[in-house]
């Protein structure tokens, strides 16, 4: 496992532009803390984001982890690029002809897409509890480490994300084509969503039975949107419509179990693929 590891972040720590996008994600991902000096001044009127709660225990589990996986671009265009770079500079077949079976080589780039989605959480974990520290109303032990499932939400998250974009780079073999298709697929998932919805079960929510299991919103399903949380939103809800909305922000079961179901899923493709093409 760790000669398997060892291989790949040789290969990407080699590779410029794979180097400079991690360091970089890593970088911006640093940036949430920033938004804790963002303030608005309209008039007399001055609102400061921090004072808003963002950064309290246990609600910034919730909102780092949410705004964490919006970046996760940035790590995808090092898994679709690493795996392009197989076919491109021939590293795939040497590895193959110096004794790495197939097996072993798609092992490999799913223990690099777990090290990459296990950093992320361990990155955001580390810098939650920081902020946490620094701005939280609440610092004592059971608030701090409540809603610590967001964290397994979102390194499922990252895992599963992370395997679609290793299925497309070994499926479409070219970066550029495989990010293309994740943008085209992204596009198909929200008018199917959007038909559903507003055409076949319109004013229903009944749409969510099938949606929950489209790839691309399953993983949305893991971490609701945090800002309705904010006592503001709810101040502004109340005011326009009596109340506010209730809505659901745990992490689900079933969600977890799709998530997880669609990694096996992207593998095992993965593998498929890689086994019967002639390289």
């Amino acid at each position: 496992m760790i000669r398997l590891l060892e291989i790949e972040f040789q290969k990407i720590w080699k590779n410029r532009a794979s180097r400079v996008l991690t360091i970089a994600y890593f970088v911006i991902l640093s940036f949430i803390a920033l938004i804790a000096s963002i303030k608005f001044k309209i008039g007399n009127f001055e609102l400061q984001i921090a004072d808003q709660g963002i950064f309290n225990f246990p609600y910034i589990w919730h909102f780092n982890t949410y705004i964490a996986a919006l970046l996760k671009f940035f790590l995808a265009i090092v898994i679709v690029s690493m795996m392009a770079n197989e076919y491109s500079y021939g590293t795939l077949k040497q590895n193959l002809i110096d004794g790495l079976s197939k097996k072993e080589f798609i092992q490999s780039k799913f223990l690099t897409v777990l090290a990459f989605a296990l950093g992320s959480t361990i990155f955001v974990f580390i810098m939650s509890l920081l902020l946490g520290f620094s701005f939280s109303s609440y610092t004592e032990f059971g608030i701090v480490f409540s809603d610590l499932e967001y964290l397994l939400a979102y390194f499922l998250k990252l895992t599963a994300f992370f395997s679609f974009c290793l299925f497309l780079g070994i499926l479409v073999k070219r970066s550029a084509f495989a990010l293309g298709f994740l943008f085209v697929w992204n596009i198909i998932e929200g008018i199917a969503i959007g038909v559903l919805k507003f055409k076949i079960f319109t004013g229903s929510d009944n749409y969510q039975y099938i949606t929950q299991f489209f790839p691309l919103e399953s993983m949305s399903n893991l971490i609701r949107e945090p800002f309705s949380r904010l006592s503001v939103i709810k101040s502004i809800e109340e005011t326009i419509g009596g109340e506010a909305i209730a809505r659901d922000y745990g992490v689900g079961i079933g969600p977890l179990l799709i998530v997880g179901a669609w990694i096996v899923i992207f593998m095992l493709m993965s593998y498929k693929i890689l086994q019967k093409r002639d390289l």
